[in-house]
């Protein structure tokens, strides 16, 4: 199983980002996909979760700013963020099924 996270990177506060983790290795269309974070110092953290109906979950940190989606043709799930705040600042990674991480990209939140 393989998960390549990507669209990492530093942006204004109040700008968007959107990172993308192609999986592969695993049935995608059956699979839990999730995006976690985790800031320097900190515990790492959920922050959004798709399940197989399509069906969402978010951090209260972040709902109404990111969306979470998928695609099963291409065995991708993305994570659309918008209204970006330095307190976003983390590394982000995405999980499958609750046991299988990728190597997470850098989310950088800074003027």
């Amino acid at each position: 199983v393989q998960l390549q996270a990507s669209g990492g990177g530093l942006v204004q506060p109040g700008g968007s980002l959107r990172l993308s983790c192609a999986a592969s290795g695993i049935a995608f269309s059956i699979s839990r996909m999730g995006w976690y974070r985790q800031a320097p110092g900190k515990q790492r953290e959920l922050v959004a979760v798709i399940f197989t109906s399509g069906s969402t979950t978010y951090a209260g940190s972040v709902k109404g700013r990111f969306t979470i989606s998928r695609d099963n043709i291409k065995n991708t799930v993305y994570l659309q963020m918008n209204g970006l705040k330095p307190e976003d600042t983390a590394v982000y990674y995405c999980q499958a099924n609750e046991r299988t991480w990728g190597q997470g990209t850098q989310v950088t939140v800074s003027s």
